[in-house]
C-alpha cells in the first residue's frame, strides 16, 4: 500500500510540473480573469463617450418627448436636433460626427413613426433604445387621444399577475429550480471536460509509455494494475487541483467586481439556497463519472501499440460522453421525461442524467442512491475487467483491432 501511495504521489507531482499542465492552467486562469472583468474592460476601452444621434423632426413636436423618454431608457445616447437637410445630415454621419440620424414623422393615424439611418446597424443597442423610447412617446400620445389618465395608462401597461404554486409540499420553488439548473449546467460541463481532457489524458499516457517501451521497464518493478489505478487517481487529483485554482480565481474576481456580495463561496456563485444533498450529489456523480471513464480510457490506451491509434481507440468513449452531455442538455427543459428516467440508469449516462433528475426533481433518496449504486457496481466491474485487460494489454504489441485485441489481452493476462 505504501508503494501504491508513493506511485500516486510521484505520478501526481510529475504531471503537476509538466509544461502542458502549467500552460493550460495559466491559459484557463487568464480566461477566467478576463471573463470576470469583461465589463470593466469594456468600460475602460469605451470610456465615457456618449453616442450622438441627430434628429430630423418633421413634426416639430416629437423631438422633446423623445429626448425626455430616452433619458430613462439609455443615458449614453445624446440626441441633437438638426436643422439641416437630410442630405447634409447624411454627409455628417458618414464623416462620423454622429452615430446616425433619426427622421421623425406621423403616420396616417397621427401616431409617431421614425426611420433610423446609420453607416451600419451593427450596434443594435442604439436602435433598440430609440425604438423603446419612441414606443413610450406613442403610448402617451395614444393615452392623450383616448383621454386616459396617467393612472389608467399605468394600469394598461402593467403586466398581468401570474404565479406558479407547487401542489406538493416539498417541491422546489422557481428560485430553487433556477439555482439547481445552474448547478446542473456547471456539473454537465465539468464532467464533459473532465472526460475529454483528464480521462483521455490517462489513456494517452498509457499509450505513450507503451509505444516508447517504457512500460516494459515499469511492469518489472510495479504491477500493471497498480500503475493503472495510480494514473487514474493522480489524474483525478490533477483535475481537482486545476478546478480548485480556477474556482478560487472566479470567486475572488466576482467578489471584487460585485461589492454587495457578502456571503460565502456558494452565495457568490448564486447557490446559497441549494440543498446540501444536491451539492453532495454533484461531487459524488462528478467523481464517479471521472473514475468510470478514466478506467475505460486506461485499458483502451493499453491496447494500442502506437500513439496514433490511441485517439481512434478512445473515440467510442468520447462519443458516449458527448451523447450523455447532449441528452442532459435536452432534458434540462423536461427532466421528468420518460427517456431521461430510463437512460439515467445506463452507467455511461448516469453521472449526467441522474444528477439532472436529483438536482431538478424532488426524487426520493433511494432514487439518487440507486444511481450511485449503478455507478459503483459498474466501476468495480470495469476496474476488475480493466485490470485484467490492462495486465495483458501492456504486453500486447502489433495492430490493434478493438474486440479481437481485447480478447488477446485477456488471454495474455491469464498467462502473465
Amino acid at each position: 500500500m505504501n508503494r501504491f501511495g508513493i506511485l500516486i504521489g510521484h505520478a501526481y507531482m510529475s504531471k503537476l510540473k509538466t509544461k502542458s499542465f502549467v500552460i493550460t492552467t495559466a491559459i484557463l486562469l487568464v480566461a477566467v480573469l478576463l471573463m470576470g472583468n469583461i465589463n470593466r474592460m469594456i468600460d475602460m476601452f469605451a470610456g465615457s463617450k456618449q453616442k450622438k444621434v441627430a434628429v430630423l423632426d418633421e413634426t416639430n413636436t416629437l423631438y422633446g418627448p423623445l429626448k425626455q423618454q430616452l433619458k430613462t431608457v439609455d443615458k449614453d445616447i445624446r440626441l441633437v436636433q438638426a436643422e439641416k437637410s437630410e442630405s447634409a445630415l447624411r454627409k455628417e454621419v458618414l464623416k462620423e460626427k454622429y452615430e446616425g440620424y433619426v427622421v421623425l414623422s406621423l403616420d396616417a393615424a397621427g401616431m409617431p413613426k421614425a426611420v433610423y439611418k446609420a453607416p451600419n446597424l451593427a450596434d443594435t443597442g442604439t436602435t433598440d433604445s430609440l425604438e423603446q423610447a419612441l414606443q413610450a412617446v406613442k403610448s402617451n400620445m395614444a393615452a392623450g387621444k383616448l383621454k386616459l389618465s396617467s393612472a389608467e395608462l399605468s394600469l394598461l401597461n402593467s403586466p398581468a399577475s401570474f404565479k406558479s404554486i407547487n401542489l406538493e409540499r416539498d417541491a422546489k420553488s422557481e428560485a430553487e429550480l433556477a439555482q439547481a439548473r445552474g448547478l446542473v449546467y456547471i456539473l454537465l460541463f465539468a464532467i464533459y471536460f473532465a472526460v475529454i481532457f483528464y480521462a483521455s489524458a490517462v489513456g494517452m499516457e498509457v499509450a505513450t509509455e507503451k509505444a516508447s517501451r517504457v512500460m516494459e521497464i515499469l511492469i518489472s518493478s510495479v504491477p500493471p494494475v497498480q500503475q493503472m489505478f495510480a494514473k487514474i487517481i493522480s489524474g483525478a487529483l490533477l483535475g481537482l487541483t486545476q478546478m480548485a485554482v480556477l474556482l478560487a480565481a472566479a470567486y475572488a474576481t466576482i467578489k471584487q467586481n460585485i461589492n454587495h456580495l457578502t456571503g460565502g463561496f456558494f452565495s457568490v456563485f448564486g447557490f446559497s439556497d441549494i440543498k446540501v444533498s444536491t451539492i453532495v450529489y454533484a461531487v459524488v456523480f462528478f467523481l464517479l463519472g471521472y473514475l468510470l471513464y478514466a478506467t475505460l480510457a486506461a485499458f483502451l490506451g493499453s491496447l494500442v501499440s502506437r500513439i496514433e491509434d490511441a485517439q481512434q481507440m478512445m473515440m467510442p468513449m468520447t462519443f458516449l460522453v458527448m451523447i450523455g452531455f447532449f441528452l442532459a442538455m435536452a432534458g434540462l427543459g423536461n427532466p421528468s421525461a420518460g427517456y431521461i428516467t430510463v437512460l439515467s440508469y445506463i452507467p455511461f449516462f448516469t453521472p449526467m442524467l441522474m444528477f439532472l433528475r436529483v438536482g431538478m426533481l424532488d426524487l426520493p433518496v433511494w432514487a439518487g442512491l440507486s444511481g450511485v449504486a449503478v455507478m459503483v457496481v459498474t466501476i468495480v466491474f470495469m476496474a476488475i475487467a480493466g485490470a485484467r485487460i490492462y495486465r495483458g494489454g501492456v504486453l500486447l504489441y502489433g495492430k490493434s483491432n478493438s474486440l479481437k485485441t481485447i480478447l488477446k489481452a485477456l488471454q495474455m493476462s491469464k498467462e502473465a
